[in-house]
């Protein structure tokens, strides 16, 4: 589709690495810690009715720029970030200073929320994020209310949209670089630089360990000592702790390839980039498309980066200002 404002940044920060490490560290991280002292963010237990606990942030906008929109934007972040990474958390600035309230829902065990769920987390729950969003709504009416993700969060929100949008009531999804086929996007992060696999891997065994100081009777000391890779991690937790009988089947079972958003009716926009490292621009063909799914493809910005100077300053948090200005102008 074409866009009115398409990415475009300095020549120096076009290299996809920088893109993408700036989105999460950096000037942005520095920009975020400063945000989170100053956001009056209320911090929510959503429970829902099979008990399933998720932690969340939740901002009503005060803003002075622009006349409050009674419209709530719910933030989705990526594998082991949390609500308040700092791509979560600039973004929320960025609309509330535009007038939307946002929440931000952490995933299980994401978030230093390890204590409040025994399971472990896997990338198939998305039924108890509806389900926790489904609560939250119970007690706050909107008459619009839109879901956005990051990386695997946007993978959660197109599936959610797909099974639960108009249950929910959702007037429209945006997902930025979602994972479309998990299994080539593990093959990417294993042929790409080599921080991609450490980050991952140093970010999920912390995690890990958390969940085990809080529910030692999951009994994974020994596997979790034995790993050294993502590969190892995958082939020792995933036949133990998930229904799943290796990684293979594990990935399919969340991709956005072939039909699964068939059921997609509401409208959704997939933002993705040509130079991502981990999630091959390719695998877009893999989508059978719905009529409610626009595809907006840029040549920049790496994996969810789209760092547009060296303030790190995303050129996503305007596109969804534009995305959702443009949905509550034209419903349809």
């Amino acid at each position: 589709m074409t866009v009115k404002n398409p990415f475009i940044p300095p020549r120096y920060l076009r290299n996809p690495h920088i893109q993408s490490i700036l989105n999460s560290v950096g000037p942005r991280k520095i920009r975020a810690t400063r945000l989170i002292r100053a956001l009056d963010s209320e911090s929510l237990i959503l429970t829902t009715e099979k008990g399933v606990r998720l932690k969340a942030e939740f901002d009503v906008s005060t803003a002075s720029k622009a006349p409050r929109k009674k419209a709530l934007i719910i933030l989705l972040h990526g594998w082991e970030g949390s609500s308040k990474s700092a791509y979560q958390v600039t973004t929320a600035a960025w609309l509330l200073d535009h007038g939307f309230d946002v929440l931000r829902l952490n995933l299980r065990d994401h978030g230093e929320t390890q204590h409040l769920n025994r399971d472990i987390f896997n990338s198939t729950m998305t039924a108890e994020v509806a389900d926790a969003i489904a609560v939250f709504l119970e007690d706050h009416g909107y008459p619009a209310v839109f879901l956005a993700g990051f990386s695997l969060g946007g993978n959660f929100a197109l599936r959610i949209a797909a099974d639960k949008g108009e249950a929910l009531g959702l007037t429209a999804t945006v997902a930025i670089s979602p994972p479309i086929d998990p299994n080539t996007s593990m093959t990417a992060i294993d042929n790409t630089l080599v921080i991609y696999e450490k980050y991952f891997f140093y970010r999920w065994t912390k995690s890990l360990r958390k969940k085990l100081f809080h529910f030692p009777e999951l009994n994974f000391g020994t596997e979790l000592d034995q790993a050294k890779t993502l590969d190892d991690m995958n082939a020792a937790f995933l036949p133990k702790f998930t229904p799943f009988s290796d990684a293979k089947s594990y990935f399919a079972a969340y991709a956005l390839s072939g039909d699964r958003l068939k059921a997609l009716t509401i409208p959704a926009h997939l933002i993705a980039a040509v130079d991502d490292p981990i999630i091959p621009i390719a695998d877009i063909e893999k989508i059978n498309r719905p009529a409610s799914l626009a595809i907006e493809i840029q040549p920049y910005g790496g994996h969810c980066g789209f760092i547009k100077n060296l303030a790190a300053h995303s050129w996503v948090e305007t596109r969804l200002v534009e995305l959702i200005d443009g949905y509550l102008a034209d419903p349809s």
